[in-house]
């Protein structure tokens, strides 16, 4: 016998996000800068923590201004925002850390950065500056919503 029982629905919460002056905090204050172009790659480009790991050299395309990502969320291949600011700093990055080979972001001693690693960046830029509590995916939702709040139309950030 069963019982048919709806379940109480969940509320829907809005996503924190930081003021753009906390961004630049968060900036400011990340002195390595392997640490800081992940932090500016995860806001400038709206990246999940697992899409910055996964992401090739192969993969910016500075040319066309944009970052190609490939099997994000749910396998699915899509582009995003390559700024200026952003490919400045890849740039100085590409040429200090010895032109990486693969991944555009790799470990201490090659091979694929860790997620542990860039959650340390973001939680030690967090404890540095003095911005209330952050992460990569509020990096990620800051980008968002500082599009929609500069005029950008949501369906193209969606």
């Amino acid at each position: 016998m069963f019982i048919d029982l709806n379940r109480p629905k969940l509320p829907k919460t809005l996503p924190q996000y930081l003021s753009p002056r906390e961004v630049k905090q968060l900036l400011k204050v990340t002195q390595n800068l392997k640490h800081k172009a992940n932090l500016i790659i995860i806001y400038a480009a709206g990246l999940r923590l697992s899409e910055v790991i996964n992401l090739k050299v192969s993969d910016i395309r500075s040319d066309e201004n944009h970052i190609r990502i490939q099997c994000a969320k749910g396998k699915k291949d899509r582009t995003t925002l390559l700024s200026p600011v952003l490919l400045k700093t890849l740039r100085k990055y590409y040429k200090q850390y010895h032109r990486p080979h693969y991944y555009l972001f790799e470990g201490q001693f090659g091979g694929q950065y860790s997620v542990r690693s860039v959650q340390n960046i973001v939680t030690n830029a967090v404890k540095k500056s003095g911005v209330r509590h952050a992460t990569p995916h509020t990096l990620r939702h800051s980008f968002a919503t500082h599009l929609v709040q500069n005029g950008t139309d949501i369906t193209y950030v969606k």
